[in-house]
């Protein structure tokens, strides 16, 4: 069911300013249509204000926002043909549900039986059919979210926003909602971007992902290589969790580089960008990629200081002679315990792959 394809969303050299501060720093992004794109970073980094330019609730200072191929700069935000779930959904409460999502539709002017038959083809499609003449004030919070998106996606909208829309939920109804929005957007085929600043749900559920720090765009790309692959040292520490280990970068070769560490021992990494040799640097691995054995084996010795089974995981905490901690996560065979405090151990990364290098902050 491909009931309103997307089209391709272009944001060409944004830049915006607050008075004197700058909150979209010369952005640029090519969205294809049908995917969905998470803009994802902490608090003020410039994604919701992207957002709300791409929305047309306020006007950049300077670039260019094209949907369908034109550009809509001068368009108010009614004639964007742009849906959006805002953060606390606001939904009317003295309205039923199936008013609330008509209400677009009438808005527009839109005939009241085509309004009547799309509104159920929308209730049908987030499986609300049974509740269209409840009053949305009577739903639970995941109900009220899908209201929200039949809602937003009834005006066959070019491009769907999405702002912080699993906020409000409780941790345990998250999954299930973040689940069901892809597939419904999915089945809609519609072009999404959806703001967040958590690392989870970005990666979970979009196509690609914006990493964006104090309004600069770092990095956009699919999740996986967002996170296997960061290319700056901010997507390093900002997606996910990673030791960092200081050193010097000793030689490059065709199979990559080798890092000598300030502990004295030698990493075969992954090419840095950039790097001179004998420049300070930090190899960054995540602590899935780091491997444990009771014997020197191409690794640095290192203490176990604790140990925490996770379910089917186990997580170390190690300590290495000169006082470095780091964490180690490894799967949890049945009946296995975390390794004793104090136990001597050697450390190893997975692979050179599994060795990221950044220059020395």
């Amino acid at each position: 069911m491909n009931l309103n394809a997307g089209q391709s969303l272009t944001l060409d050299d944004i830049m915006h300013r607050y008075g004197g501060a700058l909150a979209v720093d010369h952005v640029t992004l090519e969205v294809a249509a049908g995917e969905l794109v998470a803009l994802l970073g902490p608090s003020g980094c410039g994604k919701t204000t992207l957002l709300r330019i791409i929305a047309g609730f306020i006007a950049q200072t300077s670039g260019k926002v094209v949907i369908g191929g034109k550009r809509i700069d001068e368009l108010p935000p009614a004639r964007r043909d742009v849906g959006i779930v805002f953060q606390n959904y606001a939904l009317f409460p003295h309205m039923t549900v199936a008013e609330n999502v008509g209400y677009g539709l009438a808005a527009r002017g839109t005939d009241r039986a085509a309004a009547r038959k799309r509104t159920a083809e929308m209730l049908e499609m987030v499986q609300l059919g049974h509740l269209a003449g409840r009053l949305t004030r009577q739903l639970s919070g995941g109900q009220q979210q899908r209201v929200a998106l039949a809602r937003a996606l009834a005006i066959e909208p070019r491009v769907l926003l999405l702002d912080e829309p699993f906020s409000a939920l409780d941790k345990s109804l998250r999954l299930d909602m973040q689940i069901e929005i892809k597939r419904i957007q999915r089945a809609a085929g519609t072009t999404a971007i959806i703001v967040t600043h958590d690392q989870e749900e970005a990666l979970g559920m979009a196509d690609r992902v914006a990493v964006l720090n104090q309004g600069r765009l770092e990095q956009f790309a699919p999740p996986s290589q967002v996170y296997d692959m960061p290319e700056t040292y901010f997507v390093n520490q900002f997606v996910g969790t990673a030791n960092v280990l200081p050193g010097t970068l000793n030689a490059l070769d065709d199979d990559g580089a080798r890092v000598r560490l300030d502990n004295g021992a030698l990493l075969q990494t992954r090419a840095p960008k950039g790097i001179a040799l004998g420049s300070k640097v930090v190899a960054c691995i995540r602590p899935e990629n780091l491997r444990l054995s009771d014997e020197a084996a191409g690794g640095f010795e290192s203490t176990v200081e604790l140990g925490m089974p996770l379910g089917a995981t186990i997580v170390h905490e190690i300590r290495t002679p000169a006082g470095l901690r780091l964490k180690l996560s490894e799967p949890r065979a049945p009946g296995t315990n975390p390794r004793a405090t104090g136990t001597r151990v050697w450390v190893r990364p997975a692979s050179a792959a599994s060795v990221t290098v950044f220059a020395a902050p």
